[in-house]
């Protein structure tokens, strides 16, 4: 008996000394993470619309999205960073469009947790590049097995169709949310 109570206390002990290490950890790391996240973001922006040369969030909506300008302060579209659920789990991406919200300039993935080798050709430049100046209209399709034959079509890839068809889930459900709060006058 006096065994299992000695091994209680420590196991407590070991329980309380470890929970309180990794809280000061994530306390530590949680700025730095965001700083990161934030950095990744810009880049992004960059990526998904290469004429830009700066850009603004847009706050007078409930999601995060940002408006993009030339050199001569002319709006030239958005950046969308939205996230879905994946294969294995979330994906977020970054999404360039045209002021018109009807045409793709580009496509970046952000963060995915997909399998490796299959699901994570999502991030790979032959699956991006079918998204630049892609028609969003009405909406981002796909297709399997067989090359687009319209022009808001992409191709899944194969071995990783329900990754393929996340990204295209994803990208449309963005679209739409912002193609709702530009009717409702929030994206201005």
């Amino acid at each position: 008996m006096k065994t299992v109570i000695h091994m209680l206390l420590t196991l407590t002990f070991i329980g309380i000394v470890s929970g309180g290490l990794l809280s000061q950890i994530s306390e530590w790391a949680e700025p730095k993470i965001e700083e990161h996240r934030k950095a990744e973001t810009a880049r992004a922006i960059y990526l998904v619309q290469p004429e830009a040369k700066s850009y603004e969030r847009i706050t007078n909506v409930d999601f995060e999205v940002y408006k993009v300008f030339d050199e001569m302060k002319n709006s030239i579209g958005f950046a969308l960073p939205y996230e879905g659920n994946g294969f294995q789990g979330k994906i977020r991406l970054m999404v360039g469009l045209n002021d018109e919200l009807n045409k793709l300039k580009g496509l970046q993935i952000l963060e995915q947790v997909e399998t490796p080798g299959l699901g994570t050709k999502i991030t790979e430049e032959n699956f991006l590049k079918q998204f630049l100046n892609l028609s969003a209209q009405p909406m981002v399709n796909w297709v399997k097995a067989v090359p687009p034959e319209k022009q808001n079509e992409i191709q899944t890839i194969t071995g990783a169709t329900i990754s393929s068809k996340a990204v295209v889930i994803i990208l449309n459900d963005g679209i739409k949310k912002l193609r709702d709060a530009e009717k409702d006058g929030g994206v201005k």
